[in-house]
C-alpha cells in the first residue's frame, strides 16, 4: 500500500524538520543524536483514568500504563526509538496511551533499556529478552503479547524475535514495526537514493545512521543489532510502515521482502513524502491519523 497524496500540515512539518537538520548549530545535534542524549523533559501528564506503575528490574526500569477499563488478554511490550542512545521519552508514553485504547482497553509495558555508549550491544537485547521474559514470569503466554517498536525499537523489536525462536521462548503474536532500524550497516539502496530526500538524516555522512554507537566491539551485521540480515522464517506476523523519503526505507523493504520469502505474515505499508517515524505527529495530520488507524487495525486483528 503506497499513499499518493500528502497533506499540507505534513509537508509543513517535513519543512521544518528540514530546516531544522540544516542549521549549523542545531542540524548536527540532531543528526548525531546529542539532543537525544541530553534532552530534559518535564514530567509527563497521565490522562484521567490511566494509571502508570514504575517497576524497577536489576538493571533497567519499566512503565506499566493501564487503561480505565481493561478489557483485553493481550498486553503490548514497547520498545522504544533513539538511536540505542536515547532513553525513553515523552513522545512514546503518548504512545503507549495509543495502544492502551486498542482492543477495548490492554495494557501497555514500556521498557526503559540501557542504551550506548555507555551500554552498547547488547545490553538492550538483554534487557528486551528480561522484560519479555518477565511478561512470561506473570502468566501471559507469548501468544498474549504484541511487540512494538520504532527505529531503533522496530529493529529491537525484530531481533528480540529472532532471540526468543533460536532459544524456544514463546513467541509473541504479533509486531508492529514503525520505520525500523534493521540494517545498522547502512548497506540499502535508500541510503543512497535517499542521501538528499531524507530531512532528518540526509545530505551528511555525519550520522547516528552511519556512526551508530550501540554495536560497540561487536561486527554491525550480526543479526540480533542488525535483523535484516537473519533468517526470518517461523517470526510471527507483522506491520511495517515506513516513509518514503526515509534512508531508511530500504530497512523496512527489504525486511518485509525477506520475511514474506520466509513464509511468514507480512503487511508493509509506505506512505509517501513521509519522514522517520512520521507517527509522532499523532492527530496533528491526516497521514500519521492513518498510520494509527492501520496499527489498531493489525492489532485488532490479532485480538480477535
Amino acid at each position: 500500500m503506497k499513499k499518493d497524496e500528502v497533506s499540507l500540515k505534513a509537508k509543513f512539518i517535513r519543512k521544518m524538520i528540514s530546516i531544522a537538520t540544516s542549521d549549523h548549530i542545531i542540524g548536527p545535534a540532531l543528526k548525531k543524536g546529542t539532543i537525544r542524549k541530553k534532552l530534559v523533559e518535564p514530567h509527563w501528564h497521565c490522562p484521567e483514568g490511566y494509571k502508570v506503575t514504575p517497576i524497577k528490574m536489576n538493571k533497567f526500569d519499566m512503565e506499566m500504563l493501564t487503561p480505565p477499563k481493561v478489557k483485553s488478554k493481550y498486553i503490548v511490550l514497547q520498545l522504544h526509538g533513539g538511536g540505542y542512545i536515547g532513553r525513553i521519552r515523552n513522545i512514546y508514553r503518548s504512545f503507549a496511551k495509543e495502544y492502551s485504547d486498542m482492543c477495548g482497553g490492554m495494557k501497555v509495558l514500556s521498557i526503559d533499556y540501557r542504551v550506548a555508549p555507555k551500554n552498547p550491544y547488547p545490553a538492550a537485547m538483554q534487557d528486551a529478552v528480561s522484560a519479555y521474559n518477565w511478561l512470561l514470569s506473570l502468566g501471559y503466554k507469548g501468544e498474549d503479547i504484541i511487540v512494538a517498536g520504532d527505529s531503533a525499537g522496530g529493529g529491537l523489536s525484530l531481533a528480540l524475535s529472532l532471540y526468543l525462536r533460536d532459544h524456544s521462548i514463546e513467541m509473541p503474536a504479533g509486531l508492529v514495526l514503525m520505520s525500523p532500524w534493521t540494517d545498522l550497516t547502512a548497506s540499502g539502496a535508500s541510503y543512497d537514493f535517499n542521501y538528499e530526500n531524507d530531512p532528518m538524516f540526509g545530505n551528511t555522512r555525519d550520522s547516528m545512521i552511519y556512526n551508530g554507537e550501540y554495536p560497540g566491539k561487536y561486527d554491525p551485521s550480526i543479526p540480533y543489532i542488525s535483523p535484516l540480515f537473519g533468517e526470518f522464517n517461523k517470526l510471527p506476523p507483522m506491520l511495517f510502515q515506513v516513509g518514503s523519503l526515509e534512508m531508511l526505507l530500504s530497512d523496512s523493504t527489504d525486511a518485509a521482502k525477506k520475511a514474506e520469502e520466509a513464509g511468514c505474515k507480512v503487511k508493509l505499508s509506505v506512505y509517501e513524502g513521509m519522514f522517520h517515524v512520521f507517527q509522532m505527529g499523532l492527530g496533528m495530520f491526516q497521514e500519521s491519523i492513518d498510520a494509527w488507524k492501520e496499527v489498531k487495525d493489525f492489532v485488532e486483528g490479532i485480538c480477535i
